[in-house]
């Protein structure tokens, strides 16, 4: 029996050796990063939930760094830091691409791998984009404001100005209303990532009537939403709309209470999730040119935008999301 039971003990270590994905592959001296802004909140939480899950997997190491605020400079102190270290690879959610691209670029110039998630850099040397496809993300909430709004009516949004994916989703709506001359947007506000000049603004937009009366508030982050709802509702005004964005709880109870009329929903778990992963395959097995273009190479080994997904959320499916954010949450 000696014998089958050493020839046992062969095979087994070299299948560890042939088969592919074995956790051999991997090393928790295998650093990689999660670079961002407002890391405090509800959406990058989630979204470092999914990398962390998919670090596990892997059995290597992760790293989230970023300012808990919307502040560009600490953002690009932050990556500055993290290329320093000469990690495997790092994710990054762009605040601002003229503060972030240099960096990014000398990243990619030392060898280390950069995707970017969630809100692009795409003039820099980034390997590719994992996220939502914004433009398409603000078309849909524009077809909602038409819709509820019968292709007329004043517009108001709050937005964080010189952030790509914000910018994106703006022009989306426009693109919709430019076919709806009725639809006219008053103001679109720089909230800087502070929420409360979103809750003060309305307040102040509340008091308009007659023809200069807000009829619709679009919030194109995911942290204004409940503070606009919550100035509307004080008025006790059921006629004025207020589109958010993504799916923090207190969005979706804003939905099921009547408050909040839609959001637009956006999957960072599964950006942090895919991210690492994409990751890791890349420091595995490096392109030859890490610094190529790969977005004019038409046998790249990447793809140049990897659509994650968005939908709307209104009262009609408002409790499918509640009961995922339930069940992640456990």
């Amino acid at each position: 029996m000696k014998p089958m039971k050493g020839m046992a003990l062969a095979l087994a270590a070299l299948a560890a050796i042939l088969i592919p994905g074995c956790e051999s592959r991997h090393s928790l001296k295998e650093v990689f990063y999660l670079v961002g802004s407002n890391m405090s909140s509800n959406y990058w939480q989630t979204a470092v939930t999914g990398f962390k899950k998919a670090a596990a997997q892997y059995q290597v190491t992760t790293k989230v760094a970023g300012p808990d605020n919307y502040d560009p400079q600490a953002e690009l102190t932050e990556l500055k830091n993290a290329v320093a270290a000469k990690p495997a690879g790092i994710l990054i959610s762009v605040s601002d691409a003229s503060v972030l691209t240099p960096e990014i670029n000398a990243a990619i110039n030392a060898g280390i791998p950069v995707i970017t998630i969630d809100s692009d850099a795409a003039g820099s040397r980034r390997l590719y984009f994992i996220g939502t496809n914004n433009l398409e993300a603000g078309r849909l909430g524009g077809r909602r404001i038409v819709d509820k709004l019968g292709g007329k009516g004043n517009v108001v949004f709050y937005t964080i100005a010189g952030q790509p994916n914000t910018e994106e989703r703006l022009k989306g709506f426009k693109d919709v209303f430019a076919t709806r001359p009725g639809i006219n947007i008053v103001d679109v506000v720089d909230i800087k990532g502070d929420t409360t000049v979103a809750f003060d603004r309305t307040q102040q937009l509340l008091a308009l009537t007659g023809a200069k009366k807000i009829d619709a508030f679009v919030c194109l982050d995911s942290a204004s939403g409940k503070l606009v709802a919550d100035a509307v509702k004080r008025t006790g005004d059921t006629s004025r709309l207020v589109v958010a964005w993504d799916v923090n709880t207190d969005t979706l109870n804003g939905i099921k209470d009547g408050v909040i009329d839609s959001t637009i929903a956006q999957k960072p778990f599964t950006m942090g999730f895919i991210g690492l992963k994409a990751l890791d395959e890349i420091y595995h097995d490096p392109p030859v040119q890490l610094s190529k273009d790969f977005s004019i190479d038409a046998f790249a080994p990447y793809p140049a935008f990897i659509d994650t997904g968005t939908a709307l959320v209104d009262k009609s499916n408002v409790d499918v999301f509640l009961a995922d954010a339930t069940a992640h949450a456990q």
